[in-house]
């Protein structure tokens, strides 16, 4: 080249004395000439091939043309037509017409796509969204819309191939070798299964998001290579400071590259940030679509083991355990190397000393890498407990109701708190772990530095240690010190996710139902049969190890017939309906279904949607087919009365619905399908006997709407069976006998006993069948004609089915039938009242030891390097320096008093966020259970799951987490700027500008930051009640095929969340950038400073005033992040703190009560002008109620649906309070008295059963008050003991959630013995026995007159044979009591009593 440019006449290409050792330096000729004009054209030609390659992969093979682009170019066009064209512009004006064409092409996409490369690396383009959240909070409508590449659809669609591919394997692993090994290696190797699926999950998600990740990878080793670099140029620039003769432009130069190195590091570091939120919040999309399409497919078995709180806790707290994974995996293996770069480059510095920073190194890894494994462990049993608990709570808020009435809140708070103390136990010795770790990495820099100082003065006393020597060796060990500090947490963070990866990927390789259960045929016309059991000795189990629940079962069902299904109470009827849907295990046989299914399941699956959606569920509305549907299940009357109609929302579970509109919900949602077959699974027994007696002639008999469909009945009432085609009697999980009514009776076997021994009672309940074929018609319609308004029976909740009165109607029309409410964001920043609350809890003591502690840290770092600098500028007599012994002892004291402040500092935080975060749990907890029914009516479960699971796990770990690192880079920022104004005062005029101009840019942007944390909790909340609502009634949505339309809701909510999740990180990474610019500033305020001050200056001071400044882009960067962690998760204890100012219950106990212990002794209850309203504004549903009840009276309460029936038992137990008068019992007013004090004093027996996960014997007895022998007798009573003693664990049989292992009458008869268990002088029965047989309801009815003969008993009754021996029957219309008197008494008087006798055939 030298030679071209001679040829040229030019000079050489590089002349050192011309551009390096001049006091004005410039270029060559030949380089200006030559390198300066081909650079950008070898750069174009270089990067073309990639670019082209880069279009053709992606599938454009042209210049896209982006949405703004386009924007642009119209705009040129009518700014062209602005100009020339001046009536256009007359008649629309040109901004209108250009912002109109801009939001035209834009629709609130994401402005990265189009944004210039300058904008993407310095996240300008997301300036716009910090503005509008600066002028007014955002909203959800004010975020952008998901890229294509970040939405659930586009990342699952492409993971769940990889995944369904990992499973084979290793399920054909599995199968290979288990048919080979002893049972106890069968045992090993399922454990080994469990923890090899973590692994297998881990490497689909590294399939599918790792090329992307590397990107990242890449830009953190561009980082690294930056870093490295700067203390190459301080080295240079200490040097020029000792160099009398060097040009002064040489010290500016180097000034200016440091701070251009610094700037080009944070812009790195930034998009490697942002690389890995972006692939953390894919996994995280991942991982919930995952794991909400396994729990739509997971089998019986395995959802026993799973259950909803635990899937809650996987969706929530692991995937932010992989998510955290993400960001700090790559400072596992990075962090080694950038050890080994800095020992390599302060051997350069130091020689053979710097083999004892190695040994330093080598002594801190091995311990970090102990603490590390121990606190995997504790990870492990902490994420147990929390499990456990989070479990707890969700079968709490599922049973409020059941707590409420027995008054059990006390005894499950303490089991919550039980769990809760040994999580914050076992966080406790995971946190003081954690400091020890954190000691020793923070105090790493030091010991280093102390080893390497002390053996390198100490082998030679010609050793000397200048500036140059000493800053620049700090200045590697500060960016040792990054790898280290980051390296404890890397580790702990990789251990909890691979504890994460395990638990995801034990419960993403559950067995799942096999489609070869049930074999699905299309149906044609002409076939005659739609239901088919092959091989006579078909077989079923609800596991593959568990006995079997159906055994020798074959039947045959003919297309149209009506097949009934009776048995006693466990005889295997719901499990025949669940076999041929394929829920069970087929251990032998087969099953064959030609056409489509509808099901109804027992207990009706409701979800929180409008009626009509409830209905429809998902199909298209047919008016004509829709009103059909509707009157033939007998919704037109609630309809009427509902305060929206069928646009009413419907609680969660139905919660705002009796059990009989809740059933016939259910039935009208399988009606509409049109389906093949039916599968009916009791759904008669919740409604009164009138209302099943039309919906069976309406909807299922010979001439119902499914009169020519297959129909699979499971009923209790014998006055349907003779209308069936087919009558399967099933004992033990066997049919036992099967054939026509007519044909079972002629057998004289045991159905026949059965008819003959019960047909009296039955027949007073029932018409014949003549009767029904020829008068049902009337019936039904005079039913209806008195049944002019509708509330709900049988339950406690029915706050949204009174009419609204007229003066409310104008300002609540537009959230007419609205009932839950919505999680709705705070707008603004968190007040600084949430913050003095949080550390009102913490305690003024520790807070004032903790800021002490600091300080004194803090104060002994600046003491050490100060005393270094010191040192540095020592002069040299006779080749050493003097008293290096002492000076290293300062030195050293110093700095281990230090760690030991270090130490104190992440204790003290530790044990005082634990202390919060107990107080705040309890505080949730409280005030939850505290909450009135109302409250769980209209708040949904999902809001409430959040704060007990994701709030409250943000508050035990990250804001612990954020204090410390906020507060430890607080006060080095601090230290870096007390020495920087010591070195150059004149530093004070750029440094406090940048403290202002920081200021304002950091709480600009808090107030975008925070409210885009509300806005994604808030969003959070609904993927956890979708999921929740999803496992209650998979088996629902598995037999209408809907898993594709529950998944595509999912995906949205999922989606919703990113959208708010998204720009939150974003948000930070544009604050880190331009805060870590303005740090980067002051290290060239500080160098320049310096190279100005040069003749003043002593190097000591500048190399501690530049190597410190150079630390204070990370210590911005850090502060950022941990600032805006604790500012955003501060957001949580907001969240936890709103319920604290909810409307509460009167209070549980009142101290100094002079209640008696034995209270009530008699049973009298007395109403004095009763009334009693849902809610402020509704009509009373209870008007001016005067009864007395008197001891021992048995009371049968009547009345159409909605007459106010449940209401009074609602009165009784305080669910509700009274509008107005009193109720006395034995002479005391309620209402003065403790809730539990009266609730424990009662019982009732609900019609909807409700068990709790542990064993059989905490159900019945959650205080331990009663004795083996009573519990005993109570089931004996209750006809359970003969089930109970074959258990292997008796009484300690442990009870699925939701006492799924049971079915729903052995449910309801444990309800029973709870009852006969408390004995109590009053007892309210609520239609308790309507999942019963026949058979068992006679005996139950027996037990109850026996055992509560001298017991006052309120039977809120359906069916009106049960109550005719009673002593007096209420009859109660629209909220009044018309009738009282006894049965034979009201009869005589032929009021609405005789008339409802009358419709019920007792007459």
């Amino acid at each position: 080249m030298d030679t071209l440019c001679s040829l040229s006449g030019l000079d050489p290409l590089w002349d050192w004395n011309q551009t390096w050792y001049t006091h004005n330096p410039e270029l060559s000729n030949c380089f200006q000439n030559t390198v300066l004009v081909w650079a950008p054209c070898i750069y174009l030609w270089v990067l073309s091939p990639f670019y082209c390659l880069h279009l053709y992969c992606h599938g454009r093979g042209r210049l896209p043309l982006s949405s703004l682009c386009s924007a642009k170019l119209v705009r040129q066009t009518a700014f062209y037509l602005f100009k020339h064209l001046s009536t256009f512009c007359t008649f629309w004006p040109y901004s209108v017409f250009v912002a109109n064409l801009f939001l035209f092409f834009s629709q609130n996409a994401c402005p990265v796509q189009d944004a210039s490369f300058l904008s993407k690396i310095l996240f300008w383009w997301f300036s716009g969204l910090l503005f509008k959240g600066y002028r007014s909070p955002l909203q959800a409508e004010d975020l952008w819309s998901l890229r294509e590449e970040d939405t659930s659809e586009k990342i699952i669609s492409d993971l769940e191939e990889e995944w369904t591919a990992e499973c084979t394997k290793l399920q054909h692993t599995s199968i290979a070798l288990g048919s080979r090994l002893p049972e106890q290696a069968q045992f090993l190797r399922k454990i080994q299964k469990e923890q090899s699926s973590g692994f297998c999950l881990l490497r689909t998600l590294a399939r599918s998001f790792g090329p992307y990740f590397l990107t990242g990878t890449l830009c953190l080793m561009v980082h690294d290579a930056f870093m490295f670099s700067v203390p190459q140029v301080l080295s240079l620039l200490l040097g020029f400071m000792k160099d009398e003769d060097a040009p002064l432009w040489k010290g500016y130069f180097y000034a200016s590259l440091m701070f251009l190195l610094s700037c080009l590091q944070s812009i790195f570091n930034h998009q490697y940030t942002y690389t890995c939120f972006t692939v953390g919040m894919r996994v995280k999309t991942a991982v919930m679509g995952l794991v909400y399409r396994k729990s739509l497919v997971v089998n019986s078995a395995a959802r026993r083991t799973c259950t909803v709180g635990e899937i809650v806790n996987l969706v929530s707290a692991d995937t932010q355990k992989l998510m955290d994974f993400v960001v700090y995996f790559n400072a596992v293996w990075l962090a080694p190397i950038e050890v080994t770069l800095c020992l390599f480059f302060l051997w350069q510095h130091l020689g053979p000393s710097a083999l004892a920073g190695i040994a330093t190194v080598i002594f801190i890894f091995p311990l970090n890498g102990f603490i590390a494994r121990k606190r995997s462990k504790l990870q492990e049993i902490q994420m147990k407990y929390m499990d456990g608990r989070v479990k707890l709570m969700n079968e709490i808020l599922n049973g409020i109701k059941i707590l409420k009435f027995y008054a059990w809140e006390k005894a499950f708070l303490e089991q919550v708190l039980g769990y809760r103390e040994k999580e914050l136990k076992t966080l406790k010795k995971s946190q003081i772990l954690y400091s020890v770790s954190i000691a020793s990495f923070n105090s790493s820099s030091f010991l280093i530095a102390f080893a390497m100082f002390g053996v390198y003065v100490l082998i030679d006393d010609k050793n000397i240690l200048d500036a140059q020597k000493i800053f620049v060796s700090m200045a590697l060990i500060n960016i040792l010190k990054t790898p280290l500090s980051q390296l404890p947490f890397a580790m702990s963070t990789t251990m909890q996710a691979l504890v994460s990866l395990k638990r995801l990927g034990k419960f993403l390789c559950q067995d799942e139902l096999k489609p070869d259960n049930v074999t699905r045929e299309s149906f044609k016309s002409g076939e005659r049969s739609l239901v088919d059991k092959h091989y006579c000795n078909g077989t079923f189990s609800w596991s593959k190890d568990g006995p079997p629940c159906l055994k020798r079962i074959s039947v045959r069902v003919p297309c149209g017939s009506l097949v009934a299904v009776v048995g006693h109470v466990g005889s295997g009827k719901s499990s025949l309906l669940s076999a041929m849907l394929g829920e069970t295990e087929k251990r032998s046989g087969a099953v064959s279904v030609k056409g489509s299914v509808a099901y109804v399941p027992q207990q009706a699956w409701i979800q929180n949607a409008s009626l009509q959606d409830n209905i429809l569920f998902g199909r298209e509305k047919k008016e004509s087919w829709y009103q059909r549907v509707l009157e033939a299940c007998a919704l037109l009357p609630d309809l009427d009365n509902l305060p929206a109609g069928d646009t009413t929302e419907i609680g969660e579970k139905g919660l705002n619905l009796s059990g009989g509109q809740k059933q016939r919900v259910s039935l009208a949602r399988a009606v509409y399908r049109k389906a093949d077959v039916y599968l009916l699974d009791d759904p008669l027994s919740a409604v009164d006997a009138h209302v099943g007696q039309h919906i069976f002639n309406k909807v299922i008999g010979p001439r119902g709407i499914l009169r020519d469909k297959t129909r699979i009945l499971v009923t209790h009432g014998m006055s349907f069976l003779p209308q069936a085609d087919l009558i399967l009697v099933l004992v033990d999980g066997e049919i036992s006998e099967r054939g026509s009514y007519q044909e079972l009776l002629n057998r004289n076997g045991a159905f026949a006993d059965f008819i003959h021994t019960f047909a009296s009672s039955e027949r007073k309940e029932c018409f014949s069948e003549a009767s029904q074929r020829g008068n049902i018609t009337m019936v039904c319609v005079r039913a209806f004609i008195l049944a002019e308004k509708i509330d709900m029976h049988g339950d406690t909740n029915s706050i949204t089915i009174e009419p609204l009165p007229d003066s409310d109607e104008d300002h609540i029309q537009e959230d007419l039938g609205k009932l839950t409410k919505a999680d709705k964001a705070r707008i603004g920043r968190v007040k600084l009242e949430m913050y003095i609350e949080y550390f009102h809890t913490i305690g003024l003591p520790l807070i004032v030891s903790i800021v002490f502690l600091y300080a004194f840290q803090q104060a002994a770092s600046l003491s050490y390097n100060y005393w270094l600098s010191l040192w540095a500028d020592q002069p040299v007599i006779n080749g050493t320096q003097l008293n290096t012994d002492l000076k290293l002892g300062v030195y050293g004291a110093l700095g281990f008093a230090q760690g030991i402040a270090i130490f104190g500092t992440t204790v003290a935080i530790s044990l005082g966020c634990i202390i919060a975060s107990r107080h705040l749990h309890l505080e949730l907890l409280n005030n939850v259970l505290h909450s009135p029914m109302s409250f769980f009516e209209t708040t949904p479960s999902g809001n409430l799951f959040n704060r007990f699971a994701k709030e409250i796990d943000a508050i035990d770990n990250m804001i612990p987490d954020g204090l410390k690192m906020m507060l430890g880079y607080f006060f080095k920022l601090m230290e870096v700027c007390i020495i920087v104004l010591m070195a150059t005062p004149f530093a004070a005029v750029i440094i406090l500008p940048m403290a202002f101009l920081y200021g304002f840019i950091q709480s600009f942007y808090v107030a975008t930051s925070c409210q885009l944390r509300r806005l994604e909790s808030v969003s959070r909340s609904p993927i956890y009640t979708h999921l929740n609502e999803t496992v209650q009634g998979a088996s629902v949505i598995r037999a209408f095929n809907e898993q594709s339309r529950f998944i595509m809701g999912v995906n949205h909510k999922v989606d919703q969340n990113q959208t708010a999740y998204f720009p939150r990180f974003v948000a930070t990474r544009w604050l880190g950038v331009n805060l870590e610019f303005l740090g980067n500033g002051i290290v060239l305020a500080a160098s320049i400073l310096s190279v100005m001050a040069k003749g003043t200056l002593s190097p000591g001071m500048v190399g501690l005033a530049v190597s410190h400044s150079l630390q204070v882009t990370g210590f911005l960067s850090w502060i950022v992040r941990s600032w805006t962690d604790v500012e955003n998760n501060i957001v949580s204890v907001e969240r936890v703190k709103e319920y604290a100012d909810t409307p509460k219950e009167a209070a549980w106990t009142i101290e100094g009560s002079s209640l008696p212990p034995s209270w009530p002794q008699k049973g009298t209850i007395e109403f004095h002008d009763y009334g009693l309203q849902y809610r402020k504004g509704l009509e009373l549903a209870l008007k001016g109620i005067s009864v007395h009840i008197k001891e021992r009276e048995k009371i049968g309460i009547v009345g159409r649906t909605g007459a106010g029936k449940s209401s009074l038992a609602l009165g009784i137990f305080r669910i509700l309070e009274a509008a107005k008068g009193q109720i006395f019992i034995d002479g005391i007013n309620i209402a003065e008295i403790g809730l539990h004090d009266l609730r424990s004093r009662i019982t009732i027996i609900p019609q909807d059963p409700v068990l709790f996960s542990g064993s059989l014997r905490m159900n019945l007895d959650p205080f331990d008050a009663y004795t083996d022998e009573d519990v005993w007798n109570a089931l004996e009573l209750a006809h359970l003991k003969n089930f109970v003693s074959e258990l292997p664990d008796k009484l300690n049989h442990e009870c699925s959630e939701g006492g799924e292992n049971l079915s729903l009458g052995q449910r309801q008869l444990v309800c029973l013995a709870r009852a006969l268990l408390r004995k109590t002088k009053i007892l309210v029965l609520d239609e308790a026995t309507a999942a019963l047989d026949l058979e068992t309801d006679t005996l139950i009815q027996s037990t109850i007159r026996s055992q509560f003969e001298d017991c006052a008993v309120l039977t809120i009754a359906h069916r009106l044979n049960t109550i005719m021996d009673y002593t007096k029957v209420i009859v109660m219309d629209k909220g009044h009591v018309v009738e009282m008197d006894s049965p034979s008494n009201l009869i005589a008087k032929r009021g609405q009593f005789y008339y409802m006798c009358r419709e019920a055939g007792l007459l």
